[in-house]
């Protein structure tokens, strides 16, 4: 139950965002979910998108290098304790975090957490253990 997520290098620089996005409107791509981690000169543009194959194509003949990874989008109740319990069970496992990121489709029900783990096989098969809801790529892009 692995989802398949497309990172963007992208410089630190005004409209950078804005041409991504803008390219991926053109071709009718969805976002579902993404997050943007910078530092002084450059960023990583993680993001589930509905057509993640034409996604990655696009961008590339628009001249932004993308990657295409696998995470694991987790859903847990949207309340308090939601994401301690599915970190909680990661501890336990011995599991690293490399990176998280979440988003919410309606406040008060559930919400998904996207995650990459050092050891994706174990994660999955302990998440599945503790009896968490694994979603599928096909599933993000529904809700």
């Amino acid at each position: 139950m692995r989802v398949e997520q497309i990172a963007v290098f992208l410089e630190n620089k005004s409209g950078r965002l804005a041409e991504i996005t803008s390219v991926l409107a053109e071709h009718n791509i969805n976002i579902r979910a993404l997050s943007v981690a910078d530092t002084a000169d450059f960023g990583i543009l993680r993001l589930i998108v509905d057509k993640v194959d034409e996604a990655k194509k696009v961008l590339k003949e628009n001249g932004f290098t993308v990657g295409k990874t696998n995470v694991i989008a987790v859903e847990v109740p949207d309340r308090t304790g939601g994401l301690a319990s599915v970190l909680k069970t990661a501890e336990t496992e011995g599991l690293n975090v490399e990176y998280m990121y979440a988003f919410v489709n309606k406040s008060g029900e559930n919400a998904v957490l996207i995650f990459r783990f050092d050891d994706m096989d174990k994660a999955i098969a302990a998440l599945q253990k503790a009896e968490f809801t694994i979603l599928s790529g096909a599933q993000i892009c529904a809700l």
